[in-house]
């Protein structure tokens, strides 16, 4: 009878296991999706970046707060402005639309992700974090794979506008998820923040109008393509996150969010026809494996 409890427990748990696994790697593939979508509405001249960014913004604002109202049974009630969140999330969501414009979807992915990434450690130096040597190797390996994909190269011409604004996009992104360390409601938090961020977009759209085109340029194939990135790539996307988030520890939160550029790398070859070459994939293994190896020992010790 023992033999067979604890038999049915195993099974529960590689049951458990594995939809926390399917739900993790839908999650991951919903950020990377945002990256193709994004692309694709603006190499084919669907819609404009102002556009989208707003577009994307309102429809997650809407989702999120359909999810607060539904899960709360009630009208949700506006909190305090969290103004560095709304900030953060404005200036990625903004950045993110621009950049794309020039850069391909999982190149993009990889300057987010990697610059996140490089950020939080910053960030987490300036407040007096303890961090382990591994970690502060990792990510100095990390920061080098960067330096090697914006290095000048006669023969690789990086736009350095689609660059720049990318940046911008991460340290507006990096803030965000600082700030979202503090959130005790995460739900509540980013249905509001999208709420609050709206304007950003708007108002950015109005004073550079995108593309050489008119303002509020969008067709119905655009339009389609940047709700569908705010309500579910984002809206449920983030939403599903925070559901699978508790129950990674923080090495493995983090060290999963480097497995978006690789598939927003992988989708973008296979659904956009992008390339890749030999310095974009050494930038991503030296990106991707320098943080990998220092959320792994580093949460190696901790278990000691």
């Amino acid at each position: 009878m023992a033999e067979l409890l604890q038999l049915h427990f195993t099974y529960l748990g590689i049951i458990t296991y594995m939809q926390l696994f399917v739900l993790t790697l839908l999650t991951l593939t919903a950020f990377a999706a945002n990256s193709l979508l994004n692309r694709v509405a603006l190499v084919n001249d669907l819609i404009g970046p102002g556009e989208f960014a707003t577009l994307r913004v309102a429809a997650g604002a809407l989702t999120l707060f359909v999810l607060l109202a539904v899960s709360r049974q009630s009208w949700p009630r506006p909190p305090t402005i969290d103004i560095k969140a709304v900030l953060g999330l404005a200036a990625y969501m903004v950045g993110f639309s621009f950049a794309y414009v020039r850069l391909d979807a999982g190149l993009g992915a990889l300057i987010l992700f990697g610059t996140v990434q490089v950020a939080m450690f910053a960030a987490a130096l300036k407040a007096g974090e303890s961090l382990p040597v591994s970690r502060r190797f990792g990510a100095l390996v990390a920061l080098c794979g960067l330096g090697v994909l914006v290095w000048p190269n006669s023969s690789f011409a990086l736009p350095w506008l689609g660059v720049l604004l990318m940046l911008v996009a991460a340290l507006g992104w990096a803030l965000y998820s600082l700030q979202g360390r503090k959130v005790s409601d995460p739900l509540s938090a980013t249905a509001w923040n999208f709420i609050y961020a709206l304007p950003a977009p708007v108002i950015v759209q109005l004073l550079v109008p995108s593309l050489g085109h008119q303002a509020w340029f969008v067709t119905t194939d655009g339009a389609l393509l940047a709700v569908a990135s705010g309500a579910i790539m984002s809206g449920l996307g983030y939403a599903l996150w925070y559901r699978v988030l508790p129950q990674l520890d923080v090495s493995m939160g983090a060290l999963s969010q480097l497995l978006v550029p690789v598939i927003a790398l992988v989708l973008g070859v296979l659904l956009l026809n992008e390339t890749v070459d030999f310095r974009t994939l050494l930038a991503a293994l030296l990106i991707v494996g320098g943080v990998a190896v220092g959320s792994f020992f580093a949460k190696q010790k901790a278990s000691h």
